[in-house]
């Protein structure tokens, strides 16, 4: 008989930027509890709100950094930090994303900016510096953070929406590139999440009514631990040839 799918991530190594909250935090305590040592590329290092002391709680060893994605310098100095602590890097979760919202006449140059620079530049470079400890290693998971405003339009977040495709494709090409170094890279592509940075448009009874009903299989607003678990299953042996592929976690959202 085969072996049976595996999902344990002892020994293993995961970096998971923009981790001091909402789905970020989620995914690095769910990867601790599988198993994994977790390095958290935080803004500012100092604000993690006792994660790490959580994440030890679990048994596992934790190491907070400073990486804000907008500098090269701070995303190349944590991954060069997470090897020098742990001694390798198997797992790379690019959570680190923005949406500030605007009608498209309305888009600021600044606000366009910052939107690529965040969700797609700094993914892209997050995993540039990951990839190059993961071809070394000749092993790797990187799971990047899209959205289903990648497959559906938003009114609004024209920008945003146009980030999260574009990760989708990102996902592929870097799937493509690396897998013959034994790296999967995937993404995932959550609907809107009971987290701090959704709180105040869901706050709203009529727009969390619309989304509810949009959510057109599950009607519920997702949680984080929704999407948490599956980026442990995407970082698990149980994963190993999916690559290239976005899961969408949207409760039903773009079927209809």
């Amino acid at each position: 008989m085969n072996q049976f799918p595996q999902f344990d991530l002892t020994g293993k190594v995961a970096l998971v930027t923009a981790s001091a909250r909402g789905l970020g935090r989620a995914i690095a305590l769910a990867l601790a509890n599988a198993g994994a040592d977790i390095a958290l590329g935080l803004r500012d290092r100092n604000s993690h709100g006792g994660l790490p002391e959580e994440i030890e709680a679990l048994g596992r060893r934790a190491l907070p950094l400073q990486m804000d994605v907008t500098s090269l310098d701070q995303i190349f100095r944590a991954v060069d930090d997470t090897v020098a602590h742990f001694g390798q890097l198997d797992i790379l979760v690019n959570n680190a994303g923005i949406a500030p919202g605007n009608l498209a006449e309305n888009v600021r140059e600044e606000d366009y900016d910052q939107t690529l620079a965040v969700n797609l530049k700094g993914t892209f470079f997050a995993s540039q510096a990951a990839g190059r400890v993961m071809i070394r290693q000749q092993s790797g998971r990187i799971i990047n953070m899209s959205s289903q405003a990648g497959f559906a339009a938003l009114p609004t977040e024209s920008i945003y929406c146009a980030t999260k495709a574009a990760i989708v494709h990102l996902t592929k090409c870097l799937a493509v590139e690396w897998g013959k170094h034994g790296i999967t890279v995937n993404a995932v592509a959550p609907t809107f999440i009971e987290t701090p940075g959704t709180d105040e448009c869901l706050a709203d009874p009529a727009f969390r009514a619309d989304v509810v009903e949009r959510i057109a299989a599950l009607h519920r607003i997702g949680q984080p631990m929704d999407v948490a678990g599956a980026v442990v299953f995407l970082a698990s042996p149980a994963a190993s040839l999916i690559t290239g592929h976005t899961m969408l976690i949207d409760g039903g959202w773009t079927a209809r």
